[in-house]
Formats: structure tokens, C-alpha cells, sequence
């Protein structure tokens, strides 16, 4: 495989800065912090880590809005702690990867500083702004956090159009300026080191908000190409892009193997099967497992030579895989590896989300422990509409963004080994059980299972080139498919539930080798245990 796929037999490390590790006892997660668990991460076998935004930032929605793209925020360290950063993960032949933000900016940008000075301002026609009368909004847009998505500024006597946050205002893709602007910036990071980008909600850059139209504008593949002719072309890059309105198609040009456009997306269609159909996500519904069926294997299937998939369960704005979907109880340890041998045996590039690989787990607090925008908001709303509170806060111990914040749980001492001072957000009062230290030395353990699979990925290249075949379509517990290539076939096979099964395959004969599984003794017997997972290996005859 050519250096320039090299994330194809990778795997890509999440991280939650203000969360992962505290070097300087202020309770918020720096640099320094991941700078001194580079080991750790180098022992579990990720080949980059993306940072979720470190820029410079008033955290109004913790980072995604940035008022300086080309400075390190003071709460995470320096540029010279980035710089370190950047050539000790190198050291340990680890990557970072840099998240972008790229349709909107912060309010204290200053380029919207000048933009809302007059009309007349170079910087004005970075954004996107529409006259019209206090108090009588250009039209009813929503914003995704709540509230109306146009705010009127009276110095120049128009509203200006933001999708998220009011200090979230969208820029202005028309404007060749913000685009060159862009360009040199995502430049700069790649002198320095970067090895590729994460882009935020990349599908948004074309909105055309006369027309309501929010993702997948009629020019968004046009400015696409250009930033990828611009900038990612130009060297070993990887770069995904964030697009929740994604589908199999669109993927095919977002990732075309040409490298015009990006080298991958998170689509979210799997992501989103647990909501009322046509409601909010915090409008909750049990999973249709037959429906995940279908949809994460249509996905393998239709990109397969055309395309290239992200997979992931969890991330920064999701609760927790083995909560959701596993067993946080009497099965934590089982269900978080079997959701990791399903995913990791799919083709495409993994995402660890940091804890995931532990196995950590969702949150319950009281409501005034959170801290997420998009949480506080929907409480608020929805209390107003007449919600009971107990409904309101099932919604948000299922789903809230925070369940995935909590602190990074390192040991089992004080504030779980996180930070000597007081941490931004309360750490899972269960760290004690579930801790990295307690693991990494565990065979047996949740990260180990991640490690195996990690190395596994390398080791086997039916993993990054074998075709999909879902098998047991109908089956209402088992996931089980095939990855074949020229030489080999790997077959997965999970228990989805807690019920002891009959094995639904014929029974795996001596050419079969068990690769992984989450039990100890799977060759011994017929069954199929609570959340049992088993990877076989099957090399062809010549």
C-alpha cells in the first residue's frame, strides 16, 4: 500500500483534549497532558491521534468556535507545545490530526470583529448577512442548538445567519477572500507536521439559507475540490470530513479513490437509528437491530472500490457504545469487545474514541453537573413545552454529549488519576473499576481486545482489501459477515444480546483459525454466549 494510504491499515485515536490529562493541575486537560500518555498510546498500536479543537477559542461550544485558527488555545498550552506534541507523537511513528472548523468562525474571530464595524468593511463579505427589520428575522431557520438562526446587529442594520451558536456565525464559501484565506492557513499547519484534518460539519460550507438549504449546497463538491487542489493534495494527508447528511452516493464522491475531494466521512446513518423517526435525537427509540444490519452493510458493500468508510461508535458528540447499544452491567466487559470485533472487522478506517477502549460508560448526574450548550438548551426548551423532568433526563442520561466529556479515567486514585486539581466536569464516580492502569497489563481486558484488533489490522491485509458479505440477514440477535480477498476470508460472528444462542453456522472446522473472540474457550463449544464475539481466519488453498 502506497504512504499516501496509509491510514487505510491504521487506526485513529480520538481525543477530548480538556479531558484526556491534566499537566498543570488547573482541572483541564493540555498538550502536556497528552504529550506525557504518547506511550500509552504508542503500546496500544494507533497510528494518529485527532485532537478535537485546540485553537484559539472562548469555548462557547467548547472549541468549535474559533477566534484565531493559527494559535493554540491558552487553557491547552502553547504553538510550542503543539510543535512538541507533534514531533514526540512522530517519534512513536503517530500522526496528528488537526480539527478544523471551517464553516463558521467564533464571534470574537477578528474577522467578524471587523466584518460587523460597517457595510462597507473588507471583512464584511466573510459572512453571511441579510438586511431586513429588527425583531423580523429573513426567515424561520432554526439554529441546531436552539433558537432562531439569524441575530441582528444594529452598527450595520442586518441579521447574520449562524447554523449553531449565536457566537457561531457561518462564513461566507462565496467569497473567494475566506476561501484563500483558508487555503494559506490549512498550509501553515501542514509545515508544521500536521498529518491531516478532521473537518467539522464540512457539508455545511454551500448553505444557501434563502432556500433553506443548510448541507450538500449545489456547490459544495465545487468548493471541495478546490480546498483539496489548494491544500490536501499536497502531501501524506488524511482527511475526513463530518457530514450527517451523507449518504452511500454522496460518499462516493466525498472519498473517490482519486483523492479530489477528502479521503473519508463520518456518515452518522447508523448513528441515528435509535431516535423517533423524524424526531431529535433526544426523542428515544429502542434499535432496530435488523435496520443495523442493513444500513452498516449497504455502506460496506456500495463503497467497496469507490469509496472509503469511516467506522466508529462513539465520539465527542455521542454517549457511550457500550452503554447504548452494549450492556454497561453485567456485561460491560463482554459487549464493549464484542462491539469492538464487529467494528474493527468491517472494512474501512477504525476510530477509537479515547475511554472507548476501556470500555468506559454514560453518566448520570444532576442536571446542574452538565455542561454541554446543546444539553442546557434542550432541558431548558423542552421544560418549557411541558416535559416532565423525569423524561427530559432519561433523554440526556441516554444521549447527551457529556456522557462522552467525563474525564479520562487513568487509575483508580484521586479524580481517576485525570488531574491534581479540581476537574472542569466530574469524573464517573466508577473509575475505581474501570481504569486504564488496571488494564493495560490485563490479557483479558477491554483495551487488550482493542490492542489485539489494532495489531491484527496490520498484520493481515484482508482487513483493509476484502470484500463484505453479510450473512444471517434475518437473524434478530447475530450480526455475522465475511471479508474475503484473493487469498483469505476473515468470518465475525456476535451475539448481539444477552441470550445464550445455538451457533446459527456450521460449526468452524480445523482450516478455520479463531483470530480473537471475547470469551476464553470459543472452539470448546456450541453455543453462542451473552455478547460473544468470535473473528476467524481462513487461508485459501492454493
Amino acid at each position: 500500500m502506497s504512504e499516501h494510504n496509509w491510514w487505510k491499515n491504521a487506526v485513529i485515536y480520538q481525543i477530548y483534549p480538556r479531558s484526556f490529562s491534566d499537566s498543570n493541575k488547573d482541572g483541564i486537560g493540555d498538550l502536556q497532558g497528552i504529550i506525557s500518555k504518547l506511550d500509552y498510546l504508542e503500546n496500544l498500536g494507533v497510528g494518529a491521534l485527532w485532537l478535537s479543537p485546540v485553537c484559539r477559542s472562548p469555548q462557547d461550544d467548547n472549541g468549535y468556535d474559533i477566534s484565531d485558527y493559527q494559535d493554540i488555545d491558552p487553557m491547552f498550552g502553547t504553538l510550542g507545545d503543539m510543535e512538541n506534541l507533534i514531533e514526540e507523537a512522530k517519534k512513536r511513528h503517530i500522526r496528528i490530526i488537526l480539527d478544523l472548523v471551517l464553516n463558521h468562525s467564533s464571534d470574537e474571530h477578528y474577522w467578524f470583529q471587523e466584518a460587523k464595524k460597517s457595510r462597507e468593511n473588507p471583512y464584511h463579505d466573510f459572512y453571511v448577512w441579510r438586511d431586513g427589520v429588527e425583531g423580523t428575522p429573513p426567515n424561520q431557520m432554526r439554529a441546531a442548538f436552539g433558537g432562531s438562526a439569524w441575530e441582528w446587529v444594529p452598527q450595520v442594520q442586518q441579521y447574520y445567519f449562524h447554523q449553531f451558536s449565536v457566537k457561531q456565525p457561518d462564513l461566507n464559501w462565496e467569497n473567494d477572500r475566506v476561501r484563500r484565506e483558508i487555503y494559506d492557513m490549512i498550509r501553515w499547519w501542514v509545515k508544521k507536521g500536521i498529518g491531516g484534518f478532521r473537518l467539522d460539519v464540512i457539508d455545511q460550507i454551500a448553505k444557501e439559507p434563502d432556500q433553506g438549504i443548510t448541507v450538500n449546497g449545489p456547490k459544495l463538491h465545487e468548493f471541495l475540490r478546490e480546498l483539496s487542489r489548494e491544500t490536501f493534495q499536497e502531501g501524506e494527508l488524511v482527511t475526513v470530513g463530518e457530514t450527517w447528511g451523507a449518504t452511500t452516493e454522496l460518499a462516493k464522491c466525498y472519498s473517490n479513490p482519486d483523492h479530489s475531494e477528502l479521503s473519508m466521512v463520518f456518515q452518522f446513518e447508523h448513528i441515528c437509528l435509535d431516535q423517533m423517526e423524524g424526531k431529535e435525537k433526544w426523542d428515544l427509540a429502542p434499535l432496530p437491530f435488523l435496520k443495523l444490519k442493513e444500513v452498516l452493510s449497504r455502506w460496506q458493500r456500495e463503497l467497496y472500490g469507490k469509496g472509503w468508510n469511516s467506522l466508529f461508535w462513539d465520539n465527542h458528540d455521542l454517549p457511550r457504545i457500550v452503554s447504548r447499544w452494549g450492556n454497561d452491567g453485567a456485561y460491560r466487559v463482554e459487549s464493549a469487545k464484542m462491539l469492538a470485533i464487529l467494528l474493527h472487522g468491517m472494512q474501512g478506517t477504525p476510530y477509537i474514541y479515547q475511554g472507548e477502549e476501556l470500555g468506559m460508560t454514560n453518566i448520570r448526574y444532576e442536571i446542574e453537573d452538565y455542561r454541554d450548550i446543546e444539553t442546557l438548551n434542550m432541558y431548558r426548551e423542552r421544560l418549557e413545552k411541558g416535559y416532565g423532568k423525569e423524561e427530559v433526563m432519561a433523554s440526556i442520561y441516554a444521549k447527551s454529549r457529556d456522557n462522552a466529556r467525563t474525564p479520562m479515567q487513568w487509575n483508580d486514585g484521586e479524580n481517576a488519576g485525570f488531574t491534581e486539581g479540581k476537574p472542569w466536569m466530574k469524573v464517573n464516580p466508577n473509575y475505581k473499576e474501570i481504569n486504564a492502569e488496571s488494564q493495560v497489563k490485563d490479557e483479558d481486558s477491554v483495551f487488550s481486545c482493542y490492542r489485539k484488533l489494532i495489531r491484527l489490522r496490520k498484520e493481515y491485509p484482508v482487513f483493509v482489501d476484502g470484500c463484505f458479505e453479510l450473512l444471517l440477514e434475518k437473524d434478530e440477535n447475530v450480526f455475522a459477515y465475511t471479508r474475503t480477498n484473493q487469498d483469505s476470508q476473515l468470518l465475525v460472528i456476535c451475539n448481539f444480546y444477552d441470550q445464550t444462542l445455538e451457533y446459527p453456522l456450521e460449526q468452524p472446522d480445523s482450516s478455520m483459525r479463531l483470530l480473537i473472540g471475547n470469551y476464553k474457550d470459543a472452539d470448546q463449544t456450541r453455543m453462542l454466549r451473552p455478547y460473544e464475539a468470535r473473528m476467524y481466519f481462513v487461508e485459501k488453498k492454493k
